[in-house]
């Protein structure tokens, strides 16, 4: 059985690129570019640090957009869906100051 051909370029990771973790992006823009800041906000931090910028045309990222909307389709399939809050803003949910958790209630005889 053949495997199928690979679809679209190959793309070759340098061994000496920066991953890095963000749990926060801005988006901006102008009328011929999107800018997407991705940031690492840490519990009790009032200011995120931007880690790094992808600056894309309108259409690749909108077909950054789709390719995103297919892989959550996929993930949600294999994993079960991500709930997003409802009540109060994404933001609120994710970026508020750490709070230690509640000491357990001691049962009163």
């Amino acid at each position: 059985m053949a495997l199928p051909k690979p679809q679209g370029p190959i793309l070759e990771v340098s061994p000496d690129l920066d991953t890095v973790y963000a749990n926060l992006a801005r988006i901006s823009h102008s009328p011929a570019d999107i800018v997407i800041d991705f940031a690492q906000l840490l519990p009790a931090d009032t200011k995120a640090v931007v880690k790094a910028r992808v600056i894309m045309s309108p259409l690749s990222t909108k077909l950054l957009l789709r390719a995103l909307t297919e892989n959550i389709a996929r993930y949600e399939a294999a994993f079960g869906e991500i709930s997003v809050p409802v009540n109060s803003s994404l933001a609120e949910n994710l970026f508020k100051p750490h709070q230690p958790p509640e000491p357990p209630k001691e049962d009163k005889p």
